[in-house]
C-alpha cells in the first residue's frame, strides 16, 4: 500500500519526460528541414530568410542586406513559401481556380426577376376588413347556389348562409 503512491509518481514522471522528448524530436526534425532560402520565424517572433546553416547556428537575412546569426534552437518555425510571402510581403496565393465572389449581393440575384407581390405588414384598416367579409359572403352564396335549393334551405335554417344573416 505504501509503494502505490511512489509507483504512480514514477509513472507520471515517465509520461511527462516521454512527451517532452517527442516535442524535442519534432523540433529537431523541423530545424533539419531548413535550407538556404527558406522562410523562418524565430522564437522572438522575427521573420527572416535562411542564408547559411552551420552546425549550431544559422545566418538569417532579416531585411535586404541585413544579416544576423541565430542559434538553431532559436528557430521557432520553418514556414512554407506561400505562408512566408503572405505574412512578410503581403502576397496572397493565386486562387484563379476559385470563382470570384462579388463584394455586394446585388449581382447574385437575377436582374430580370419577376416583380413579386409586395406584402404589407401594417395593420388592416376597416375598409380592408369590410372588403374581406364581403368576399367571404359572396363565396358562401356561390357555394349555396351550387349545392342546390334543398341544401341552401338547410343552410339558411341553420344560420350558415352568410355572416350578415347569422348576426
Amino acid at each position: 500500500m505504501t509503494l502505490l503512491p511512489f509507483i504512480v509518481l514514477i509513472g507520471a514522471m515517465f509520461l511527462m519526460t516521454r512527451s517532452a522528448k517527442n516535442k524535442q524530436r519534432q523540433a529537431a526534425q523541423m530545424r533539419d528541414q531548413m535550407q538556404p532560402g527558406t522562410g523562418v520565424r524565430t522564437i522572438g517572433g522575427m521573420y527572416a530568410t535562411v542564408k547559411e546553416i552551420n552546425d549550431d547556428c544559422v545566418l538569417l537575412e532579416v531585411a535586404p542586406g541585413v544579416h544576423c546569426i541565430f542559434a538553431k534552437n532559436a528557430i521557432g518555425a520553418v514556414l512554407e513559401d506561400e505562408e512566408y510571402n503572405r505574412i512578410v510581403h503581403g502576397i496572397e496565393a493565386d486562387d484563379s481556380e476559385l470563382p470570384a465572389v462579388p463584394d455586394d449581393a446585388s449581382s447574385l440575384t437575377e436582374a430580370e426577376a419577376p416583380a413579386e407581390k409586395k406584402i404589407d405588414l401594417g395593420k388592416e384598416t376597416a375598409e380592408d376588413k369590410a372588403g374581406k367579409s364581403a368576399e367571404k359572403s359572396e363565396e358562401k352564396d356561390a357555394k349555396a347556389d351550387e349545392a342546390g335549393p334543398a341544401e341552401a334551405g338547410d343552410a339558411k335554417r341553420d344560420g350558415k348562409q352568410g355572416d350578415t344573416e347569422a348576426k
